[in-house]
């Protein structure tokens, strides 16, 4: 992979890393990415400056507990990814990266050696639930069968309507989509919530997946991103890369390079004065990363809205290098890719709560993941690596690895015996490593109704930084959230082409021609 290091002389305005650009990226993460190669794409001159010694951002893949155990550091298991339209449009098997697909893309153990697993067949995620069998396939089956337009919904900027075939046909059928996931959403996030189903494994189930966003499980943005992920577990899956999440940034990194662009590594840009000229400047930033780099030029108004902007919950991070897999006592569990620990629906939403009033749970809700179960370049013969996040408050110092061994413990009785090593973590130490994840907030900001739509300011545009010319924001606290798709660098890309350089074609299309090449057999 080539790279650069930045020059020591200069001020803002440079012509430092590489003569004339056209664009200039701020962060290496997915959507920076996405960003620089929708624009090298467009035959434009990209660069990206990225602090870290590697690239990816969220999607690093590191050995942190003992060699030849790979970890991904942030994200893992790819929902989203898999159903994302600019992936589709990058056709990432052109590059060699595989996604591989748990049978059981995740499950929520429960007390007593039971379980609810949501298998990639949505009938028999159906059959194993039993009496609330039928209220599962009533609430999702409906979402699964429109896929193609739920996808549209939740990945586009949340601005303008998907692009759906311009028929009257077309149209219902969006906006007959829209209603039946607002339906549900406002059906979860209500009282209501406990009234489609009798049993726990049913509500637990769908629980888990709610409890992703940080947030009580029961508001209507935590109910809506619960019912998108459940949906995207029966469609697309729930897969990891071979190999690690490292991939995906590898293979953006390299189409870049391809198209003539490159990446600066180890260049933590603390002002936009550092950065050489460009016609633009994309920051894949958190609102509090824009401050940093530019607050002292902001307009006053901008700079008091941006310090508005509420963050959420945070995780702690717990990698485990193992001599062997977890030993579940629930059957099925052994082929989940992603498991939630913290018990009936109840106990996730009691200790989700606490941590958004700054407390740490005793029993902190946890997410976990096996990629052993299907990729086995993970970790030397015979052994395992499993990621967690435990959910914590933002900035929070704590370790929490003990909390995490418990909550293993508890469904997996002998899991302290498998462990070679640990790796934590902290919420506080994510946040000091990446500027994207401010106090561990891995969503980039509260994902409340209100600032899942006018995020980061409540603009119509919500990519352009008002008062700074030719500067854009393109990371997860812009539409259409955080997660790793690429979109919100995708859309972000679109309105430079359009305001900067007056290129209105359609940005998926531009990375579809320059990737023909490759794609062809």
């Amino acid at each position: 992979m080539s790279t650069s290091t930045p020059a020591d002389d200069g001020a803002g305005g440079s012509d430092r890393g590489g003569g004339d650009l056209d664009v200039v990226v701020v962060g290496a993460g997915p959507n920076g990415l996405s960003a620089a190669v929708v624009l090298a794409s467009a035959g434009l001159r990209v660069q990206v400056h990225e602090q870290a010694a590697q690239p990816g951002g969220g999607t690093r893949t590191v050995e942190n507990t003992l060699p030849g155990f790979r970890h991904d550091h942030c994200s893992i298991a790819h929902p989203a990814g898999a159903a994302s339209p600019f992936f589709d449009a990058f056709d990432l098997g052109a590059s060699g990266v595989e996604w591989l697909q748990p049978a059981v893309p995740y499950a929520h153990p429960l007390d007593g050696g039971r379980a609810a697993l949501a298998h990639r067949s949505l009938e028999r995620t159906v059959e194993g639930l039993g009496r609330d069998g039928a209220a599962w396939r009533s609430l999702l089956g409906p979402l699964v069968e429109r896929t193609a337009k739920v996808i549209s919904l939740t990945q586009s900027d949340l601005r303008t309507f998907p692009a759906v075939p311009r028929s009257p046909t077309g149209l219902a059928a969006t906006a007959t989509t829209a209603m039946r996931l607002g339906l549900r959403a406002l059906e979860q996030g209500s009282p209501a919530w406990d009234a489609r189903f009798r049993g726990d494994e049913a509500p637990a189930l769908l629980t888990g997946a709610s409890a992703h966003n940080i947030g009580d499980p029961r508001d209507i943005s935590s109910a809506g991103a619960g019912l998108y992920l459940a949906a995207m577990a029966h469609a697309g899956g729930w897969p990891v890369a071979r190999g690690g999440s490292q991939a995906l940034a590898d293979a953006m990194v390299a189409e870049l390079e391809r198209l003539g662009g490159n990446v600066v590594l180890g260049h933590r840009v603390r002002s936009l004065r550092e950065l050489p000229r460009a016609r633009a400047v994309l920051l894949d930033l958190a609102p509090s990363g824009l401050l940093d780099v530019a607050g002292d030029r902001l307009p006053p108004s901008v700079a008091a809205q941006l310090r508005r902007y509420r963050y959420g919950g945070a995780v702690c991070k717990v990698d485990y290098a193992l001599s062997g897999p977890v030993p579940w006592t629930a059957p099925g569990l052994a082929e989940a890719g992603t498991l939630h620990l913290g018990g009936t629906r109840a106990e996730v939403r009691a200790a989700e709560r606490e941590v958004r009033a700054g407390r740490h749970p005793r029993r902190p809700f946890c997410i976990v993941v096996q990629p052993g179960v299907v990729d086995p370049t993970r970790a030397p013969a015979g052994q395992h690596t499993l990621w967690t996040y435990a959910h914590a408050p933002r900035g929070s110092r704590r370790d929490l690895e003990p909390d995490v061994t418990a909550q293993l413990e508890r469904f997996a009785p002998g899991f302290r015996d498998l462990v070679l090593a640990s790796t934590t973590t902290t919420a506080a130490e994510l946040g000091a490593e990446n500027p994207s994840i401010p106090g561990g907030d891995v969503a980039a900001g509260a994902v409340t109704p209100w600032q899942l739509v006018m995020r980061p300011l409540p603009r119509w545009d919500p990519y352009r930084v008002p008062g700074l010319d030719g500067v854009y924001l393109c990371g997860a606290a812009t539409p259409p959230g955080p997660a790793v798709h690429g979109m919100n660098g995708v859309h972000a890309a679109r309105r430079v082409l359009r305001q900067r350089f007056g290129d209105r074609r359609d940005p998926l299309a531009l990375v579809r021609t320059a990737r023909a090449p490759l794609s062809r057999p």
